[in-house]
């Protein structure tokens, strides 16, 4: 019997008229004393998590920095981070989010293009965010440092003061600014889908339906506008497939804060009352020690930490028994740390999704309510209300059928408001209410979703299409083999030929023409490669994707020599 789209996320949700601003007074109200936030030995509850985005919002306001306004995030993951965070969302402003690390030149880039007045910095990265901030509109630079450290001061910039003192003093009851569902939000950095960096306007009804989808595909349960403006649920109306309940679970946050999907996440996690235990930097022994103390229940994660998390010998050591669901994102999953991660968590429902940050976050998701499994290699299905056609690679915009690979556009609530300040990139990435995603997949006749590769990744080999992932998810499962990444490497007469970067697995003498042979006993001709490189490790991005540029400009620097 086929499985149709309509036993998964089929029909409409209401998305009532709320903003991620009343999130925090929501949580505190309904989750209290319970835990929120959890950083080493460090602890915040719900209520005190109210409390102190108020007192953020307060003190926002008495240094004028308001609605129409662009707070910029210059943080780490940690309590400060969500803090300012929402504090600014209820105060009215806009929040700009950045990779803390980022270089004065880009985060300069960033600053004058959001025209941000207020930076929340760390000591850190102080001089960094002084540098780029100078001679630009930035009139307020919240500085957080260590206990016992010195406050920040510099000439670079006016303005500057401490983290702590900045709050004292603000009052803890604050009236959240009533902002509309069509004001901005956030403004979310990405290198989109042609590799230039630009601010994705995310709206506050981006997010709230996005949330709205997330909670209903998890639990079952519909949002709905309290009488004071809160966010309350309705009665459930579907049961959710695996162990859910409000105020229970326990979640690892690894991914970094700063890049949307994580920080949607994050919505998702704070309005089911979860306790958030923030991961620091990734380690796969450190992860697993925290799910272990912890008694974690859900994870979300990228395929590269899944596949060093299993891999590592403490997997089969500690005690994995409380994790309930384990989500992948970031890039498609192979089938091999699919395989391993159902046997690491074997308690666990294990689902991938897939989003952008142009879509606010989640795209398509595993169905967690009702009784039907996941496809393994599937993305999912399209979450309520959304829709994704397949169209044609020939640019003509004919829309394909069922298992036909073409490009993947999206129509839905949570697709955002375009491009900040790039009218003509929004034009074409944006078009009649739908999102060219710059990725190739197709759908089933199921309505499953499957993601081949992006666009840019593609390889045209005498004239036939040829699929990276689908070469990597071969080398995968050579077991003298850790991890991979396949590119295409420009070559006269044939356009580009693939090329592979292996990394060992531990131990392992696996010669790179062994690995050659292995793919072409299980590849049709022009998907062979033509070299591999073995590597210590693969370029990664703070959010888990491998870095494939680098990648590439390495066989151009070779090419050169």
């Amino acid at each position: 019997m086929l499985i149709t789209r309509s036993d998964f996320f089929a029909g409409s949700i209401d998305y009532p008229e709320l903003t991620t601003a009343r999130l925090p007074e929501t949580a505190a109200r309904r989750y209290g004393d319970r835990v929120a936030f959890v950083l080493g030995d460090t602890t915040l509850t719900y209520a005190e998590f109210g409390s102190r985005t108020g007192c953020f919002a307060a003190a926002l306001h008495g240094a004028g920095i308001g609605r129409g306004d662009v707070v910029l995030i210059h943080l780490t993951n940690g309590i400060e981070f969500v803090v300012a965070y929402y504090g600014s969302l209820r105060a009215g402003a806009t929040v700009s989010l950045v990779n803390p690390i980022q270089p004065v030149a880009g985060l300069r880039h960033q600053l004058c293009d959001t025209a941000a007045r207020a930076v929340v910095t760390q000591a850190a990265q102080y001089e960094d965010a002084a540098a780029a901030a100078a001679g630009t509109a930035v009139e307020l630079t919240i500085v957080h440092r260590p206990a016992g450290a010195s406050a920040a001061r510099s000439p670079h910039s006016g303005g500057v003061v401490d983290y702590d003192e900045f709050v004292s003093g603000a009052p803890v009851e604050y009236t959240c600014l009533d902002v509309t569902g069509d004001e901005v939000a956030h403004l979310a950095y990405t290198g989109g889908t042609t590799g230039v960096s630009k601010g994705v306007r995310v709206l506050h009804r981006n997010i709230v339906a996005n949330l709205a989808q997330t909670m209903m595909a998890r639990s079952g349960l519909t949002l709905v506008r309290e009488p004071d403006g809160l966010i309350g649920f309705a009665d459930r109306v579907r049961e959710p497939s695996w162990d859910f309940g409000l105020g229970t679970d326990v979640s690892i946050v690894v991914s970094p804060l700063f890049h949307a999907h994580a920080l949607i996440g994050m919505n998702t996690q704070l309005l089911a009352g979860a306790t958030n235990v923030f991961a620091g930097r990734f380690t796969p022994a450190g992860m697993l020690e925290l799910i272990e103390r912890h008694r974690v229940t859900a994870i979300a994660g990228s395929p590269a930490m899944w596949h060093a998390l299993t891999a590592h010998p403490d997997a089969v050591r500690r005690d994995l028994t409380s994790v309930r669901l384990v989500t992948s994102g970031a890039a498609p999953i192979d089938l091999s740390t699919l395989a391993a991660l159902r046997a690491t968590f074997p308690r666990a429902r294990v689902g991938e999704g897939y989003g952008m940050t142009e879509a606010t976050a989640l795209v398509t998701g595993s169905p967690m309510i009702g009784r039907y499994p996941a496809k393994d290699g599937s993305v999912g299905v399209p979450m309520f209300d959304t829709e994704v056609r397949v169209r044609a690679l020939d640019g003509s915009g004919a829309v394909l059928g069922a298992n036909e690979p073409g490009t993947l556009w999206v129509r839905g609530p949570q697709v955002a408001a375009g491009y900040l300040n790039r009218p003509d990139e929004t034009a074409q990435q944006f078009v009649d209410g739908w999102l060219d995603t710059g990725d190739v997949g197709h759908i089933d006749e199921d309505g499953f979703v499957f993601i081949s590769d992006r666009i840019k990744d593609m390889l045209i080999y005498k004239g036939y299409n040829v699929y990276p992932r689908e070469i990597e998810e071969v080398l995968l499962a050579h077991p003298g083999v850790h991890s991979v990444a396949v590119v295409g490497r420009a070559t006269a007469g044939v356009g580009e030929e693939p090329v592979g970067f292996v990394v060992p697995a531990p131990g392992s003498r696996v010669a790179p023409e062994e690995l050659m042979d292995f793919i072409a006993a299980q590849v049709l001709p022009y998907k062979k490669l033509r070299e591999v490189v073995l590597l210590d490790e693969l370029p990664i991005t703070p959010t888990g994707k491998i870095v494939k540029a680098a990648l590439r400009e390495r066989l151009r620097e070779q090419v050169a020599v």
